[in-house]
């Protein structure tokens, strides 16, 4: 789907600093290299665009939004391309929703409407999905567990003195913890999940203070050391000091950019998207945000990728935001269509997480 070109008058929230026509030249040129991947120059805005004023005039305007540091002139007889602050600005002010074609909406239920119960699966495939239809890398931030809501504990004998602690959250993931008891009975440890699965129900995972768990352990009258057992494994459960794990797909999409056939520069870009830690850091500050978010070139903090931005989007499992779908590619990247797709895609997963038994 080819994004629509600005419409004069569209400019109506432009910053302070520009007038509607520099908002609309500026947002113009944004279309235009995002089009065609080649600096803009006055003659074409003139012959594509009506703007109702002369080349010499849309000449001096955009001499004044390169002196505003809106625009560069990469070279000293080429057009002009946005800066970041040239692309900050159209994403904050001027950037027009635009709504996603039917046949992507369409192949994005399609999808989820086939998807896994298994919930690494799930998460594989919406990796896989955004990929393709976006035309870039993407990656998901998988559910953070100590986000997840409690579903239950099962206690279960194994023997005259061991046992296993299973705890599962909200979204299928479970953890078993063997452990060792003083001689009690298979009963004892039923009684012990039943009372803990009542006592802690439509609590998150970081909710759960160890507090709870050992007030429910005097209250049944069974040994003490079952606090520590229990306690070590809902923190299993949770992990909350570990990073959650990020899933990517479509890094050979970066392959038909022309910003990236300079080898060294493609090469910083994959050792990043190699390592899933440093792409979970692009985005950890946003993992709390409730809307669509947009990192441009130096705001990533690397400079290996200042040629990059990044969409994020929040998923989410009922009222919590538990992960992170994104978007990772060449900052002429067309920003209205990828949020409507991510956003998108979001949604289905949010459907797909709170309608099915996810294992």
């Amino acid at each position: 789907m080819t994004a629509r070109p600005p419409q004069p008058g569209s400019a109506k929230n432009a910053p302070l600093d520009l007038d509607k026509r520099k908002a609309f030249i500026l947002a113009t040129v944004v279309y235009e290299y995002v089009a065609t991947a080649e600096p803009v120059g006055s003659n074409t805005l003139t012959q594509k665009y009506n703007l109702g004023v002369s080349s010499a005039t849309i000449r001096n305007e955009m001499a004044e939004l390169e002196a505003g540091g809106y625009l560069i002139q990469p070279h000293t007889s080429a057009g002009r391309i946005p800066s970041d602050a040239g692309y900050r600005t159209y994403v904050d002010r001027l950037m027009q929703p635009e709504p996603l074609a039917t046949g992507e909406q369409r192949r994005i239920q399609d999808e989820f409407r086939a998807a896994s119960r298994e919930l690494d699966e799930v998460i594989e495939q919406t990796t896989r999905l955004l990929g393709q239809l976006s035309r870039s890398v993407a990656f998901v931030v998988a559910p953070q567990r100590d986000l997840q809501a409690f579903r239950h504990v099962q206690l279960i004998w194994l023997g005259e003195r061991t046992g296993l602690a299973i705890v599962v959250t909200s979204l299928g993931v479970a953890t078993q913890t063997p452990f060792e008891h003083e001689n009690l009975a298979a009963d004892d440890l039923t009684r012990l999940s039943n009372r803990l699965n009542s006592a802690l129900a439509g609590k998150t995972m970081r909710q759960i203070a160890a507090r709870d768990i050992e007030n429910v352990v005097r209250d049944s009258g069974l040994p003490a050391s079952l606090e520590k057992t229990l306690v070590a494994a809902f923190a299993d459960a949770s992990r909350a000091d570990e990073p959650p794990a990020v899933v990517s797909s479509g890094a050979q999409h970066l392959l038909d950019q022309p910003e990236f056939q300079d080898l060294r520069k493609l090469r910083s870009i994959l050792r990043i998207i190699e390592e899933h830690k440093a792409l979970y850091d692009l985005v950890a500050d946003s993992m709390t945000g409730a809307a669509p978010h947009i990192k441009i070139g130096h705001e990533l903090g690397s400079d290996e990728i200042t040629e990059c931005s990044v969409i994020t989007v929040p998923y989410r499992f009922g009222d919590e935001a538990v992960g992170m779908l994104a978007i990772l590619g060449p900052r002429r990247m067309p920003y209205a269509r990828l949020v409507a797709l991510a956003s998108s895609t979001a949604e289905s997963l949010n459907d797909h997480l709170a309608n099915t038994e996810i294992r």
